[in-house]
């Protein structure tokens, strides 16, 4: 059995690099992932509602904000779409 966590998508920004930056939180908020994309590379690559993703690729969020702001996304997220759905 895979010990992966699923992770919510919780929010995508774009910076002035031409990338887009996607985080990944855990349903508590508690941790995410951060992936970054040249958006170029959105017109090839499917954003899911939900990944999978191990453990030890996580980073802890130390402000209690940003968690609270993170776990209440995922909710809207979860309730809204199913894990593969694009978005």
């Amino acid at each position: 059995m895979s010990d992966s966590e699923r992770l919510w998508l919780v929010e995508r920004t774009y910076t002035d690099r031409d990338l887009v930056v996607l985080i990944y939180a855990t349903p508590d908020g508690e941790r995410r992932l951060r992936k970054e994309l040249a958006s170029t590379m959105l017109q090839r690559t499917t954003v899911t509602a939900a990944i999978e993703a191990e453990p030890e690729d996580l980073e802890p969020v130390d402000d209690e904000e940003t968690r609270e702001r993170y776990a209440t996304e995922v909710e809207r997220v979860r309730a809204d779409h199913d894990p593969e759905d694009p978005i």
